[in-house]
């Protein structure tokens, strides 16, 4: 599924309120991801965390490009 590189703009727009596991090409200085290639995308965690464990990628993070619920905390 591996694509061209993309914002994070980008595949927020793309992938609406899903799970991403995307091979980042570049960083900024916070460690937040610019830009990359989307590897995989999952409608849940538990999903995407599978797909994680087939995937051949070195430098990655999994992102939600959705809003979370301001009651709820996330620990990934």
């Amino acid at each position: 599924m591996r694509q061209k590189n993309l914002t994070m703009d980008e595949i927020k727009q793309q992938y609406p309120d899903q799970w991403v596991l995307i091979e980042f090409t570049r960083l900024d200085e916070d460690l937040n991801i610019v830009s990359g290639k989307v590897v995989e995308t999952a409608s849940s965690k538990d999903e995407i965390y599978r797909k994680l464990l087939g995937a051949d990628v070195k430098k990655f993070a999994i992102e939600y490009t959705g809003e979370f619920p301001e009651h709820e905390a996330y620990i990934l």
